[in-house]
């Protein structure tokens, strides 16, 4: 294969043109918060708060600094501490099990289901001890989990759900929004996501005042009255600069999720007939915002240099699974434990999947990837515990 045939190298991710698409309406919001002088908590925020919780069919949001800091604080507003366990898919970004030890409680890890790549619920009920207080399932690339299952078997057991919502902001479970599910809903909205700030921000949706008002004291040194700490909290904190951009962006979001959509179902048409390449499987009672267009195969990091030698970036997400990360040695897992996780991270492959996409280009990354998987002569052996 040459190296670069077809001109100018596709993105992995492209922010550029998003933005120079609401350039007028985003330097209008920045101009106004700056004349404003309102940096803090301020009207943006509030009003940002109120747009994303009735987006998401719940009462409350609190903006918060990231999406890490969601999670964080919404496992200390269900009261989460040291020696608690929380169980958390084994394959996701580190930050879903990085929360649970930075409040001295420990994470169990589960296998994922081979199909949705979300967390296996049979291993949850399988896993749950005595100090068992949460879950935490990942919408992993866009796509919800099982909470049907997850909310009963939570139910049952006296546990906490928390949704890690990070990469599904207008993913539907059951004709409801998946923020909605479970006792709260962490929401990020890192530059990358499918409603990316210009910085880091996230968000905790919940359905009672009462855990809104406890996680605003979180957020604020555990203060509710200025110079009054009355919990132990942090400072994080959504900026108002954030907000005014992110309220800009909100209402063109079903539109970026439905081409993002559109995206997905063009490259499955193209690609569905490659052997040794499993494409995306959209569940049946589920939508699915394809935050991640994400395939496997064998010999991925071979086939992700020839695609970049062909002028394509890709991605992976993610390359070790959580269970194997070295800051989890002294917690006693081994390669082999979860056999699922640990091939999807040998094997997933992002594509660009990003609105701005054009049809021209999902044909040149498609060729591309079948040039390379078919160069490789190897079949894929199925995705299975």
């Amino acid at each position: 294969m040459g190296k670069n045939p077809q001109g100018a190298v596709i993105p992995v991710l492209n922010l550029k043109g998003q933005y120079l698409a609401l350039q007028d309406e985003i330097q209008l919001a920045i101009q106004k918060v700056l004349s404003t002088q309102s940096f803090i908590l301020g009207e943006n925020v509030a009003a940002l708060e109120e747009e994303i919780a009735q987006y998401c069919g719940v009462g409350y949001g609190v903006g918060v600094a990231s999406g890490t800091d969601a999670l964080l604080l919404a496992l200390k507003a269900a009261g989460v501490g040291p020696g608690d366990e929380v169980i958390v898919p084994a394959f996701s970004f580190v930050a879903t099990a990085d929360v649970v030890g930075l409040l001295g409680a420990i994470p169990v890890f589960v296998d994922i289901d081979p199909t949705s790549y979300t967390i296996d619920v049979s291993q949850v009920k399988a896993s749950i001890t005595s100090n068992t207080r949460a879950v935490i399932p990942v919408h992993l690339y866009g796509q919800p989990a099982n909470m049907a299952e997850l909310l009963t078997i939570c139910e049952e057991h006296g546990l906490i759900l928390i949704g890690d919502t990070a990469q599904a902001l207008g993913a539907d479970y059951h004709e409801s929004p998946v923020c909605s599910f479970g006792d709260f809903g962490c929401i990020s909205f890192f530059p990358s996501k499918n409603l990316g700030g210009y910085g880091d921000g996230g968000m905790i949706v919940v359905k009672q005042k009462e855990q809104a008002d406890l996680l605003k004291k979180l957020r604020s040194h555990g203060s509710s009255v200025k110079y009054c700490s009355e919990i132990q909290g942090w400072n994080s904190r959504l900026d108002e600069l954030q907000a005014a951009i992110l309220r800009v962006k909100l209402p063109y979001l079903d539109q970026w999720n439905l081409i993002r959509a559109e995206h997905a179902a063009m490259y499955n048409q193209i690609l569905g007939d490659i052997d040794g390449l499993v494409i995306p499987k959209t569940m049946s009672d589920r939508t699915h915002v394809f935050h991640q267009y994400t395939v496997r195969v064998a010999n991925r990091d071979a086939i992700r240099t020839m695609m970049l030698e062909s002028g394509i970036e890709t991605a992976v997400h993610y390359p070790i699974p959580l269970h194997l990360q070295p800051m989890y040695r002294s917690l006693g897992y081994r390669k082999g434990d979860l056999p699922v996780a640990e091939r999807a991270a040998e094997q997933v492959l992002s594509l660009p999947v990003y609105p701005e996409l054009e049809d021209s280009q999902i044909e040149r990354i498609s060729l591309a990837l079948r040039a390379a998987v078919e160069s490789q002569m190897e079949v894929l052996l199925p995705i299975e515990a």
